[in-house]
């Protein structure tokens, strides 16, 4: 039975997060066997029954694959893994590999404009209430932050398929620190608030293609900022 550490946390947990940062920076790399138990206990500082209990549940997430009487092997997340992968990896964002945000905001690119055209044909008049306030938000990265992020939640629920808002959920760990990050910047501040504006006139009107063709066009954008950013930040002051 795994125990509490001190601070509450479980000794299995630590292992289980120990093990993933040294997958994801790769001192246990894809393809490779883990340690023997005796020594990834002593390395990580917890008994064999705890380490036992993390390296099941790696399993069952796809980073490991355990083989009797034989080391674990590595697996490739990004092939092996499932949804609670991405829990994972979003628990973990510090020491994520640098292109993870550009992949997340590819996959937003891709499921934003369905969830949120979707909403905006099944429950205009609710859309439209998560909208009205937009034009008050305070100008600060963390106000809009929050605000995008419960705008992504909220319709994903209106959309009506459940699985959206399960894979919306993986994220929660990860999107806020990210996204304030991400509205830092003046620039990507105003290109939201050109985005809110057409995407609520698009919901009063009830148009869930003219919606799908703004957001598509916002969550692009929104790449290319990024990774602007990035560059930016990159070449220094």
């Amino acid at each position: 039975m795994s125990v509490s550490l001190n601070g509450g946390q479980r000794s299995s947990d630590m292992a289980e997060q120990q093990l993933i940062r040294s997958i994801i920076s790769g001192g246990f790399p894809a393809g490779g066997e883990l340690p023997p138990e005796r020594s990834l206990s002593l390395q990580f500082g917890v008994g064999r029954p705890a380490l036992r209990e993390a390296l099941q549940r790696l399993e069952r997430d796809g980073w490991l694959t355990l083989r009797q009487g034989r080391p674990a092997l590595v697996n490739d997340y990004w092939q092996k893994g499932n949804l609670n992968t991405l829990v994972n990896l979003a628990q973990t964002f510090e020491r994520l590999p640098e292109d993870f945000i550009v992949h997340l905001l590819e996959l937003r690119a891709v499921l934003a404009p369905v969830y949120i055209s979707q909403a905006v044909a099944r429950n205009p008049a609710k859309v439209v209430a998560l909208l009205a306030d937009w034009e008050a938000l305070p100008d600060q990265g963390e106000a809009y932050a929050v605000f995008d992020w419960e705008m992504h939640k909220k319709t994903a629920v209106l959309s009506g398929n459940p699985l959206y808002v399960l894979l919306l959920n993986s994220f929660d760990p990860v999107y806020i620190p990210l996204a304030t990050r991400y509205f830092q910047r003046q620039k990507q501040r105003q290109a939201s608030r050109r985005f809110y504006a057409a995407f609520l006139a698009a919901a009063m009107a009830g148009d869930g293609e003219r919606t799908e063709l703004i957001v598509r066009e916002a969550m692009t954008e929104s790449i290319a900022l990024w990774q602007e950013k990035g560059a930016a930040e990159d070449q220094g002051p």
